[in-house]
């Protein structure tokens, strides 16, 4: 994965970022959104996808307090661990649902 970082505004320094991720849309916009956009310290979370023909995804982050791209780093380990979760339990109930199938 590609990002890029565009410069924030000068109210809110470091809170407040966009990034762009390269080869992304958006099935890991909405589902980072999801996660970041509950944090007590993100004031916004958002994101776009500027054109359908181009391969890209912006996501904004503003935030009360903590930099823009520690939320952003934060919010992807915690994707990551959803992710893992739900792979866990996905393998888990397959092979309790083959055990019982085929006996």
């Amino acid at each position: 994965m590609r990002l890029a970082e565009l410069a924030g505004d000068e109210a809110f320094g470091e809170k407040s970022r966009t990034f762009v991720f390269q080869d992304e849309g958006h099935t890991l916009g909405n589902a980072l959104r999801c996660i970041i956009v509950r944090y007590p310290e993100v004031m916004f979370c958002g994101y776009t996808v500027p054109h359908p023909a181009e391969a890209k995804m912006h996501f904004r982050i503003q935030t009360n307090g903590p930099r823009a791209v520690d939320i952003l780093r934060r919010g992807l380990e915690d994707l990551a661990k959803v992710c893992d979760h739900t792979t866990t339990v996905f393998q888990e109930k397959m092979t309790a649902f083959k055990a019982t199938s085929t006996s």
